[in-house]
């Protein structure tokens, strides 16, 4: 055996027993969350850095910050064909793709694997060797299909991007309908991409009002690979940066949390008011008590709008969320919510 191999082993029983401690979770996951406001605040990035950043999205979703063993967040669990029949997310994928493909209940399932409480991915393949493939990523908690890749379902030797644009945004269209439902109420974008190697084109489903995407498809050669982004539509109500602050410097870790119209109506104060009061040391809790509002108020309100926006872009009676009911959701997101609501900023310099 080489030592390489030797070290290896030797590194992974040691991850397999390691434990994220708590306090490094939280700085990651404030740290991520001073990133997403940052690039929120920025114009749209160039395309050709879009892909990586669906990729990116993919491999490491918030759901990491629970601060599973380390070896669960980087190791994915191969799966049988037998074993994804039988798991709640898996097969929830299959009955939707074979509800939306019917003929794709006679591929095989030629490749599986989970990260655990994270995401299942399922490659099936058509019998008798064309090639014809579909890839589900589906997410570990929502059993949202979040990535969708279709390769080869064009006739041999005819590459989608020799179509006309029409064309392929016709192709697309039925896979996102199919798929996700109905698409018309999105504003549609497609371009080509600067990639000199091989010609690629980029579709944009956006709503009304919105910067992100919500679907986001990529045309290459015989590959169709499509995203569900979710990007929101932008609230007409004002957004604040930073409620909290850690050593004198903005903390965005809870701006998810607190901006929330629902949260400013239920405490009669604007968003700007809010932050004055959290930067005064008080907790949300605390606010909200001085407005006869209690925290278990406060928490419902919070939470029910993790859970609406959870949900969002999942078509309606999808199965996943029919298995997953509305209340475990909600409990589910609560301790988040109550560690968001009794936090307190910082006032002064830690000696």
């Amino acid at each position: 055996m080489t030592i390489e191999r030797n070290l290896r082993e030797h590194l992974h029983k040691e991850a397999e027993t390691m434990e994220c401690p708590p306090a490094l979770s939280k700085r990651v996951e404030q740290s991520y969350s001073q990133y997403l406001q940052r690039k929120r605040s920025k114009p749209t990035m160039k395309k050709r850095l879009i892909g990586g950043i669906v990729a990116a999205a993919i491999l490491i979703p918030t759901a990491a910050f629970a601060a599973p063993t380390l070896i669960d967040m980087l190791t994915r669990t191969p799966m049988t064909a037998e074993q994804v029949r039988v798991d709640e997310v898996g097969q929830a994928a299959l009955e939707k793709l074979y509800g939306a493909f019917p003929e794709t209940q006679s591929f095989e399932i030629i490749d599986a694997s989970s990260v655990q409480g994270v995401q299942t991915s399922i490659t099936l393949r058509e019998k008798g060797g064309t090639g014809k493939t579909i890839t589900l990523h589906t997410n570990g908690v929502t059993g949202a299909i979040e990535h969708v890749i279709q390769e080869n379902w064009e006739p041999a030797g005819k590459p989608l991007t020799v179509l006309t644009g029409q064309d392929i945004k016709s192709k697309v269209d039925y896979l996102m309908n199919t798929l996700y439902g109905s698409i018309e109420e999105y504003e549609f974008a497609m371009e080509q991409m600067e990639n000199p190697d091989q010609k690629t084109f980029i579709l944009n489903y956006i709503k009304k009002g919105s910067e992100t995407p919500f679907y986001q498809v990529f045309v290459q050669g015989h590959t169709v690979s499509a995203s569900l982004i979710g990007g929101e539509a932008t609230p007409e109500t004002i957004h604040v940066e930073g409620f909290f602050s850690t050593n004198g410097k903005p903390d965005y870790f809870a701006d998810a949390y607190l901006n929330d119209a629902k949260l400013f109506a239920l405490l009669h104060m604007g968003p700007t008011q809010l932050k004055q009061e959290l930067a005064a040391g008080k907790s949300v809790v605390e606010v909200a008590a001085s407005k006869n509002v209690s925290k278990q108020q406060v928490m419902d309100v919070i939470a029910q709008t993790q859970v609406d926006t959870q949900l969002q872009g999942e078509p309606h009676g999808d199965a996943a969320t029919t298995n997953r009911s509305h209340e475990q959701m909600l409990r589910a997101i609560e301790p988040k919510v109550l560690q968001v609501i009794e936090h307190k900023s910082e006032t002064t310099a830690k000696r």
